[in-house]
């Protein structure tokens, strides 16, 4: 499979079966057909002609986020979801909108929100070249249990600025003091629309770059990595392009790597593609 199959592959989005959610008439997201009588016999949604909106006595941003933490709550309970994080995502039609309500991140996929997370490239330059730090999943996470994933990645909860949660996700995932994170450059963004297990919706990723000391040994402090590894970038883009070894996000940020830092270039076919398909 070529890097340009990965990106495409992650951005399978349809809006094929799927029901538009609005709020106050503002369109929010597309929720599959076949999970709408779940939200309708909640008690907290209603169908308008061809659009799913909150019931009428939903009608402030308080009343409308107490109504979802209640219904990410039932998800769970019920098996629809599998998680519920207390991680508040924005729900909103645009990056820069007003949040409308906030709603819980277990239910994110499901209700097809518009998600934003940060994800860290820890590397070692070396005499040899680049060498990447991989994260092993933890056997027993819910979504993508295993899978080969960046040093630090995770969502950003609505309320925290790009920074602070940077540093808290440095510190748990890989135990990187603050003075360390604060070395790392915020590189630009990438972004996708896919379909996930529960529901497809679109994710823009903050990517950064932390050149790590030679002798520095990541720790997990939050029991959510398996081991961690030292690899060649060679032997990482390697893995990518022919493998499904890595979370499928992680392949978009390690191939937006890969061009700043010179590894795929234009002598790729697909260079124009790749690079346009980042984002």
């Amino acid at each position: 499979m070529s890097y340009l199959e990965k990106i495409k592959k992650l951005n399978n989005f349809t809006i094929d079966n799927k029901m538009q959610f609005v709020i106050d008439d503002v369109p929010i997201s597309w929720i599959r057909n076949n999970v709408v009588s779940y939200f309708i016999e909640s008690g907290f949604f209603q169908k308008e002609g061809d659009i799913l909106t909150f019931l009428p006595v939903y009608d402030d941003f308080q009343s409308r986020t107490d109504a979802l933490t209640q219904f990410a709550k039932k998800a769970l309970s019920d098996g629809v979801t599998n998680r519920f994080m207390s991680e508040p995502y924005a729900v909103r039609p645009l990056l820069k909108a007003p949040p409308l309500c906030l709603a819980d991140r277990g239910i994110a996929s499901l209700m097809g929100l518009l998600s934003m997370g940060q994800h860290l490239n820890g590397y070692v330059c070396t005499d040899k070249g680049i060498k990447m730090w991989i994260a092993r999943r933890s056997f027993d996470k819910g979504n993508y249990a295993g899978k080969l994933d960046h040093l630090v990645a995770g969502g950003l909860p609505y309320g925290i600025d790009l920074d602070e949660n940077l540093y808290k996700e440095c510190y748990e995932e890989a135990g990187i003091t603050r003075q360390l994170a604060q070395c790392a450059k915020n590189v630009g963004v990438v972004s996708y629309q896919y379909e996930y297990l529960r529901g497809g919706h679109r994710d823009i990723l903050y990517c950064y770059d932390l050149e790590l000391p030679a002798d520095f040994t990541p720790v997990c402090t939050d029991g959510e990595v398996e081991a961690f590894y030292l690899m060649d970038i060679e032997e990482v883009a390697d893995m990518v392009q022919k493998s499904d070894e890595f979370k499928p996000n992680c392949n978009l940020v390690i191939i937006d790597f890969l061009v700043r830092h010179g590894y795929l270039t234009t002598e790729n076919e697909d260079y124009i593609e790749i690079v346009q398909g980042l984002r």
